[in-house]
């Protein structure tokens, strides 16, 4: 196994020490003799990145660790390239989460029209880092993606035809969580290999429909005996859990309880602003040069183990440690759908088969149909994603109108044309 360098765009995040302690974790599978942390903010990236070297110093990791604000140094010769950056930071997202609720709307910077903001403003800066790693990474460089909109996002590069696979931190929070109630050691890696989910849909649109336990399905057993732990995590009616028979993704509730939601958003304070205090909190902590330790206080951030996923992730793709995934992939296994109802072409999140074979393989494990209620919403938020990944490049107004008709949490023409200003105020960048 040879040495990797592995490049971080984005790195200033808060989620980076996350990574370097997953690299640790797995220091006997993927072998990086190089890691680059790049990002434009040169303030932010010296303290994350600060805290990041010394803690590779403390877990004795021999690796060669700069930090750059120049992009093509970056991204020259890199196996891996992980995308984490944010367009326009927080201030953008506090715009995202709050334009839609003047028309009624959700107000969400992953889904309805607060994520087709934030898709028409950062996918076409992704395609452009994407170009770059073609041109100047090592020969068969991967990127992997969790930047949100991850589905979206992962859908324009494989569009245009880069080597990626997007992850959402999703799977990993329901495998540990579902750990902890089963009472499997989550600190113990080698433990937490004993519990598996398999959620299926598409980023944070997806159902998990089974637990399993030492490759035993304990999800009925955990919906019988303990339904009030579910929905003390999942923020759903009990009856409604019950009726579904699964574990509905966190987003859901979008959907299923939209006018709740709304009220809910109007009287609280936006996410971005809690979200904005809490980085600013993390950078504080990371900035004592006593630090050496990635914070508890990093698992309330709300995208908790991304980075620590991303490692896993990278170990199989690159190392030497197969395992399975839930990425956000192609529909397509041996050119037939992996999820029923959807094109090949089409992206889901599912689980997969990851090795390192032949540069570096995933393939979806088969699924059976998703319920009728589900496969109708995955269509139709399907239909949505391939319109607003276009209308990202092309940039045309009617591009964006047909992405929103189709949304279910819009679909409406007069909200459309309410929506429109705030989905492309950002078009220009």
């Amino acid at each position: 196994m040879t040495g990797l360098k592995v490049t971080v765009v984005g790195a200033g995040s808060t989620y980076t020490p996350e990574l370097v302690s997953g690299l640790a974790a797995q220091r006997e599978h993927l072998q990086v003799d190089e890691l680059v942390l790049f990002d434009v903010d040169g303030a932010r990236l010296e303290v994350v990145g600060g805290l990041a070297q010394r803690m590779l110093a403390a877990q004795g990791l021999s690796v060669t660790t700069s930090l750059t604000t120049e992009r093509d140094r970056a991204l020259d010769g890199a196996d891996a390239v992980l995308l984490q950056l944010r367009v326009g930071g927080q201030a953008a997202r506090l715009g995202d989460e709050t334009f839609p609720g003047a028309c009624g709307c959700v107000g969400q910077e992953t889904t309805g029209a607060g994520g087709a903001a934030k898709a028409m403003r950062t996918v076409p800066v992704v395609l452009e880092i994407a170009e770059e790693v073609r041109r100047r990474s090592a020969p068969g460089a991967w990127v992997v993606d969790f930047t949100n909109p991850v589905g979206i996002v992962t859908r324009a590069l494989l569009d245009h035809g880069h080597r990626a696979v997007g992850l959402c931190n999703y799977a990993i929070g329901v495998q540990r969580w579902a750990a902890k109630l089963l009472g499997v050691d989550v600190t113990d890696r080698e433990q937490l290999r004993r519990v598996a989910v398999d959620p299926a849909g598409l980023n944070h649109l997806s159902w998990t429909r089974r637990v399993l336990l030492d490759g035993e399905d304990v999800l009925p057993r955990i919906l019988a005996e303990h339904l009030d732990d579910v929905v003390a995590q999942y923020p759903f009616p009990p009856e409604l859990v019950r009726l579904a028979g699964v574990i509905p993704s966190y987003y859901l509730h979008y959907f299923y309880e939209h006018d709740r939601v709304v009220a809910e958003q109007r009287s609280e304070r936006p996410r971005a602003a809690v979200v904005a205090d809490l980085e600013a909190e993390l950078l504080r902590a990371y900035a004592d040069p006593a630090l050496v330790t990635k914070p508890a206080a990093l698992e309330g951030r709300g995208g908790a183990f991304y980075s620590e996923a991303a490692v896993d992730l990278l170990a199989s793709l690159l190392g030497d440690r197969p395992a399975v995934h839930v990425v956000d992939v192609r529909n397509s296994l041996d050119g037939e759908p992996v999820v029923a109802g959807l094109s090949v072409d089409d992206v889901v999140e599912v689980p997969c088969e990851v090795s390192s074979s032949g540069g570096g393989t995933v393939r979806p494990l088969p699924q059976p149909p998703l319920a009728p209620e589900a496969r109708g919403l995955v269509q139709a938020v399907t239909a949505y994603e391939t319109l607003i990944a276009r209308a990202a490049v092309t940039r045309d107004d009617d591009d964006v109108r047909r992405a929103l008709l189709a949304h279910p949490l819009v679909g409406q023409w007069d909200l459309v044309e309410q929506l429109l200003p705030g989905v492309t105020r950002d078009a220009s960048r």
